[in-house]
This record gives C-alpha cells, sequence and structure tokens, in this order.
C-alpha cells in the first residue's frame, strides 16, 4: 500500500486503515490526548443526515476517512421521503449506493397536473419530454441507512450534540459538545441542516419563511398501493398537493398552503391528520384516501424556507478549513425537488476538491474550499431563486390568476423539458486510487 503525501501545511498523524468499500489509505481519527476529554481528528463532519452522511461516503471513496457527529442517539430516520431526478442517481451512483436503491423504489414515468374539481390539466411522459430523466422518491429511512452502512462501524459518533465552536492559535478548528468534551479538528465539514450551529458561527442569518406551509406523509398500502407510476399534482386556491407512488405499497403525499406565519410546532397525530383533511377535503377522493391510509408516525408538518446567497452580501461557504454543505448553506424550498439532490452534488463537488488539496497537493484546503464555493454557488443560487418563484405562482390565491394558470399556463405553455432543465449535471468522476 502507497504513502498518502499530504501538502506541506497539513500537520497531523495519520494511520493507514482499510474500510469495508476499498483497500486504501485514508485519513484517520486519533483518540489519544494528554486530556481524556478531548479527542483529536483530521476531518470532522458535523450531522449525520443526507448531506452528512452522503459527503462521509464520497470521501471514503476517494480513500479519506472522517469522523460524523450525530446529535441524536441513532440515525434521524423520521419524516417520509425524497423525491431524486436524474442529477440525484448519478452522485448516488458516484458514491455506490445508485444500484441498491434503485431495487427498492418504484421508477416514475411522468406527471399528471390536475385542478381541484378533478380536471386533468396536462400530463407528460418522461420517455416523450427527457429520455434521459430518471424519478424515483426514496424513503428517508433507507436512504440514510444504506449511506450508513457503506461507513465503519466506528463512523459515527451518536449522541455528539455541538455546543460551540471556535479556532485555536494553532489554526485547528475546536468542537466543544455538550458533555463538555472536545474535538480538535484539522477540517470541519458542516452539514447540521437548516438550524445550522456552524453556520451562525460563520455569520449566516436563520432561513427566511417563504410564506408557505407543508404536511407530509406516506401512505401505507400492504396489499399494494393502486397508482399509476406518476407524479400527481393538484393545484387550488392558495393550496396544493401531489402524491407520488414510492414502492409497491407506500405512496409519498404532500399537502402546502399559505400561512402568514409559520405558527407553533404540532406533534399531535390526529391534530396534524384532522388540519390535513380539512384543507382538501372537497378534492379528489383520491389524496384523502392516502392521508387516511398513512400511519400517524409518518405525517409530519414543515414551515418552508430559504436562504438567498446574494453575492458580496451573504458570508463566505467557507471560513478557514470549516465549510457548509447542503441545507447548512444554501435551504431552498421544495418546490423543485432539489434540496436533496442539490446536497448530493455538493458532497461530490467537495470531495473532489478537497481530494485534489490533500492528496495531489495541488491547493491548499483553504483554496479547496474557495473553488467548491465559486463552483456551487453559481448553480445552487438560482435554483434557490427560481424553487421560491415556482412556489409564489403555485400558491397564489386570487381566483383570476388560478384561472390563467389552470387554463392557459399548464395546459398550453408549460414544457417538461424546460421544467426539468436544472435537474442536467455533470461532474467529474471520484478517480484519485492512482495518486495514493
Amino acid at each position: 500500500m502507497a504513502t498518502l503525501v499530504l501538502p506541506q501545511n497539513w500537520s497531523s498523524t495519520l494511520r493507514p486503515v482499510k474500510t469495508r468499500v476499498r483497500s486504501t489509505t485514508v485519513c484517520s481519527v486519533s483518540i489519544a490526548n494528554a486530556n481524556p476529554n478531548v479527542r483529536n481528528a483530521d476531518i470532522v463532519i458535523v450531522g449525520a443526515g443526507v448531506a452528512g452522511l452522503a459527503t462521509a461516503v464520497a470521501l471514503q471513496r476517494v480513500g479519506i476517512e472522517s469522523l460524523v457527529l450525530e446529535q441524536a442517539e441513532s440515525l434521524r430516520t423520521g419524516g417520509t421521503s425524497l423525491t431524486f431526478f436524474k442529477n440525484g442517481w448519478k452522485v448516488l451512483d458516484a458514491i455506490g449506493v445508485g444500484a441498491q436503491l434503485r431495487s427498492q423504489f418504484l421508477e416514475i414515468q411522468g406527471i399528471v397536473v390536475k385542478s381541484e374539481d378533478g380536471r386533468e390539466l396536462r400530463s407528460f411522459k418522461f420517455e416523450d419530454e427527457d429520455p434521459s430523466q430518471e424519478v424515483r422518491a426514496v424513503e428517508r429511512r433507507i436512504l440514510l441507512e444504506t449511506l450508513a452502512n457503506q461507513l465503519p462501524s466506528n463512523a459515527i459518533s451518536f449522541s455528539s450534540k455541538l455546543k460551540d465552536i471556535e479556532t485555536s492559535e494553532s489554526g485547528d478548528t475546536i468542537l466543544r459538545l455538550v458533555d463538555d468534551s472536545q474535538i480538535s479538528c484539522k477540517i470541519v465539514i458542516a452539514c447540521d441542516g437548516l438550524r445550522s450551529p456552524v453556520a451562525k458561527w460563520m455569520g449566516f442569518p436563520d432561513p427566511r419563511y417563504v410564506g408557505h406551509c407543508a404536511f407530509r406523509g406516506l401512505g401505507y398500502y400492504p396489499n399494494g398501493q393502486p397508482f399509476e407510476l406518476k407524479v400527481t399534482y393538484v393545484y387550488g386556491k392558495g393550496v396544493r398537493a401531489a402524491y407520488v407512488p414510492v414502492s409497491p405499497t407506500k405512496v409519498y403525499w404532500f399537502v402546502c398552503f399559505n400561512s402568514p406565519s409559520p405558527g407553533p410546532k404540532i406533534t399531535d397525530p390526529s391534530m396534524l391528520r384532522q388540519e390535513t383533511e380539512r384543507l382538501v377535503k372537497n378534492w379528489p377522493p383520491e389524496l384523502l384516501n392516502i392521508i387516511k391510509s398513512s400511519p400517524d408516525d409518518t405525517i409530519i408538518r414543515t414551515p418552508l424556507v430559504d436562504r438567498w446567497l446574494w453575492p458580496g452580501i451573504s458570508p463566505s461557504a467557507s471560513k478557514g478549513k470549516v465549510v457548509l454543505v447542503g441545507d447548512a448553506w444554501h435551504p431552498m424550498t421544495p418546490n423543485l425537488g432539489q434540496g436533496a439532490c442539490c446536497a448530493l452534488e455538493d458532497a461530490v463537488v467537495l470531495t473532489r476538491k478537497l481530494a485534489e488539496a490533500i492528496k495531489l497537493g495541488t491547493s491548499t484546503v483553504e483554496d479547496a474550499f474557495r473553488s467548491y464555493e465559486s463552483e456551487r454557488w453559481a448553480r445552487v443560487f438560482p435554483i434557490t431563486v427560481r424553487a421560491n418563484l415556482v412556489g409564489a405562482v403555485l400558491q397564489v390565491e386570487n381566483s383570476v390568476v388560478c384561472s390563467l394558470r389552470d387554463n392557459v399556463l399548464v395546459p398550453k405553455l408549460v414544457k417538461l423539458g424546460s421544467m426539468l432543465e436544472h435537474t442536467n449535471f455533470d461532474f467529474e468522476p471520484l478517480q484519485f486510487e492512482d495518486a495514493i
């Protein structure tokens, strides 16, 4: 096995280990320290959600190990499902989990748009509009478990909630956890979600509420779900909904509605179900039936938020050797189905930049982070803005505007190819084995 060569400005103790995926040299975690409450780590990823685990798996694919911190006692597998388009599947293939996930989830063939009275406004087939498209809804639980299973058993540190962060005189980053333990890190990759403490430390404001909330759920049909392999959208006045088959027995759905404020957090399943059914009680009956078929623990309510990364105004995505990924940096509304897809894109782009810096020595880590930000900003900022504007158009309450949407815009003007243009994404393969 060849020796891992680091840039001259990289100072750490490393040891070669073998992962379950590849036999390769990796950057490892050292627990040894004079203070038993302090650990030393080369690379720490904060957050074991989609972005964090995908980044850890991508890094492992190029021979770089990381320690993932998760504040919960186990993987946070709650929630419903995530819809991945072809850009997301390209990344899942690149990090080695695409085939395993495809075998468990249905491929969607097209889109149907209906009005709240059940009238079909438009129907699209992907094979006619975009033959390269691939759409599947993936259960969040299975996605996280699949990603976590690619990592060594000690790669995720649970019950590790971040309390504070600072930069030491030596340039390392000190992470203090709520149990008063500390981790001294060479690199920190923050994948800690919408309310990221790391992003706040870097000067980012909280994400902005956009005026809509969404109920989500997962209908369960033990004897087989009866729906076509299409995403069905239903548009009303200030309320819209959709449902899509996930697997032979499950159907994902959401109901999005206008609200002047996010409102109080509701956890009572009966209240969540009651409010959701009230919003669509006079809509096509299949939607109500899916909601009624959803187990209590799958129904959630969330406010929709985003953050616009204004050039020259917003803070940088990195600070020294600390960098943001996914929702921690660029939260976006789900109107284009690109939040998770863009987080996956972040993971592979950052991995390539970081591997070039660490393994090839072609740049410093700080330069790699700046290059990552430049490349990803040009992609995620327009998608964030577009997702917001699409949601604003679809959530209108004005009867005249809704009539124009339902009778002219959707039936006659909308083209699926242009609607999904943002799912086109290419990236360089993650191949650095020869340089190790």
